[in-house]
């Protein structure tokens, strides 16, 4: 089955309906491409993350064995019988999902051929350091961590701040929200996941931008912003990182007081003298 056709597939099934719109297709595009360039049908996948599964189901009908994991704990997850619905889909593609239990990764480790997270870090309130860590333990030697992340300085930003607007989350989503705020905490650039796949100790294999909302541009501004972004692709609206991790790989979870100083600075609270 190719692409368009699992997406289809996918769409016909999904259960709430208008939730996958037009914003799944740039996201699955390229989630769905990157991953028939790396990995032959048949690999085992691990979403986290996965939310939903929408994009899941999307990679396991193109024949790859995905698992899944998520606290599913956005507020509408837990409306009336939608936890139940959830489960359900996932049942019918055969996603094997997981829910969040105190933080525990149920999996085995040195199990999946890769381990891919799609817009997730940036929903973090703490250092990404310890679950990366933990997920790049569940991957094979030479097995291949994806990531995607939004882009903290796309176009629509530079000029939201130029114009005297916020580069981030809309105030009132944010001070209307459910529950505890669960959107956006840090957003990445380039050079951020450079830095995270050297402290992860990984190689670099892509480390790109991507289209993933291009559905957020006003339709008579979408071929300038495709001509402008093709100039200047950092001002594209995601980042696509993979790497692999290298056969000899032990996690790294503590600096030297030397390597915690030169990342800290001295000015820091934190700066510490050196014995």
């Amino acid at each position: 089955m190719n692409i368009n056709d699992s997406k289809i597939k996918v769409k016909k099934a999904f259960p709430f309906p208008g939730f996958v719109d037009d914003s799944f297709n740039g996201a699955v595009d390229n989630i769905a491409n990157t991953i028939q360039q790396h990995l032959e049908s048949g690999s085992k996948i691990l979403d986290f993350g996965s939310g939903s599964c929408d994009k899941t189901a999307v990679i396991q009908c193109l024949g790859y064995e995905c698992s899944a994991f998520d606290d599913l704990g956005d507020d509408w997850h837990r409306k009336g019988d939608n936890l139940k619905t959830i489960l359900e889909f996932t049942h019918k593609f055969n996603i094997d999902l997981k829910l969040a239990e105190n933080g525990y990764l149920p999996f085995p480790k040195n199990h999946f051929d890769m381990v891919m997270s799609h817009d997730v870090l940036e929903h973090l309130h703490d250092s990404p350091r310890e679950m990366l860590n933990d997920l790049c333990g569940l991957l094979k030697p030479n097995g291949l961590l994806f990531l995607t992340v939004p882009n903290a300085v796309n176009i629509r930003k530079r000029i939201a701040v130029l114009r005297g607007e916020t580069n981030l989350p809309v105030f009132g989503t944010y001070y209307w929200y459910p529950g505890a705020w669960r959107g956006h905490v840090r957003e990445y650039v380039k050079k951020d996941l450079r830095l995270l796949s050297q402290y992860l100790g990984l190689e670099i294999l892509e480390l790109r931008s991507c289209h993933h909302m291009l559905q957020a541009v006003p339709p008579k501004l979408l071929p300038l912003y495709k001509f402008l972004t093709k100039i200047f692709p950092g001002w594209r609206d995601s980042w696509t990182l993979v790497a692999r991790k290298p056969s000899d790989w032990e996690p790294k979870r503590t600096l030297t007081a030397e390597e915690f100083n030169n990342i800290m600075g001295k000015y820091s609270p934190y700066y510490t003298t050196l014995s």
